[in-house]
């Protein structure tokens, strides 16, 4: 299995933290974000190959922070701007096409934090046959859920229905920014794209596949952050500070 971080955004909402430092990059809990989630993957027994793909701007910073972590490869998908970026699936289809994979692939985003066993999705997953799945989290608000894509799911648990950022979401069962791709569905990526449909969000290509295959929702509690803005940020660092004994912050203030 290979896994893919997704780190290529620009993180617009948080300037001028993400000026010159890749919202993936930003501390949290004493440590860059991007490390918590490696630590997940690297307890994925199934899992031999870590690419993380970002843009122009910040791919030196990233292959500085990958000398020490054994067997992360850095991809610089050419963009240098919100303007030209290549959306998250651009991303995906970009690393797809320089490994050749031909095996099953983990995707998370680089923003996206939480503490279940990535190792429990897996399991879920394989116990499906061929069909790819993601992670999906109980937000408990409508308002809060209208942020998300939100899903519909059969008794099963296999996703019936999938709409991104609704304005009137009919359940608080959100789609989380991991998902794991049959290796017969990993082809259809680029078939997505080639058919004209948006790069840019993860869970509009779950939208479009899980009506041409089989797609299956993993359910997790606990904690899950999805860091879009100041406020996100603070709460994570927070959150993670405490986990370390570190003395909690009224204001994130960058520290290098």
């Amino acid at each position: 299995m290979k896994a893919i971080i997704l780190a290529g955004g620009y993180a617009t909402r948080l300037r001028p933290l993400t000026d010159d430092l890749s919202k993936c990059l930003l501390p949290v809990g004493g440590r860059p974000m991007i490390d918590w989630i490696l630590e997940r993957i690297e307890a994925v027994d199934e899992v031999d190959q870590v690419h993380v793909v970002t843009n122009s701007r910040f791919a030196r910073d990233f292959e500085h922070w990958a000398t020490s972590r054994d067997g992360v490869v850095v991809h610089d998908d050419g963009t240098t701007s919100n303007e030209d970026r290549l959306g998250a699936m651009g991303d995906v289809a970009f690393v797809l096409d320089r490994i050749g994979v031909v095996d099953d692939v983990l995707v998370i985003a680089g923003d996206n934090l939480f503490d279940y066993d990535l190792g429990e999705l897996v399991a879920f997953w394989r116990g499906k046959g061929v069909a790819s799945a993601l992670a999906v989290h109980d937000v408990g608000d409508l308002r809060l859920a209208s942020q998300y894509g939100i899903v519909d799911v059969a008794g099963d648990d296999r996703i019936v229905g999938f709409v991104e950022k609704p304005a009137e979401p009919a359940s608080t069962l959100a789609a989380t920014a991991t998902y794991l791709y049959h290796r017969e569905h990993v082809p259809l990526v680029r078939r997505y794209l080639d058919e004209g449909n948006a790069p840019d969000q993860s869970g509009s290509f779950v939208a479009w596949l899980h009506e041409r295959e089989p797609v299956y929702a993993y359910w997790f509690t606990g904690v899950w952050l999805d860091i879009g803005d100041r406020e996100q940020l603070l709460a994570a660092d927070n959150l993670l500070r405490r986990a370390q004994g570190l003395p909690e912050r009224e204001e994130y203030v960058l520290e290098i």
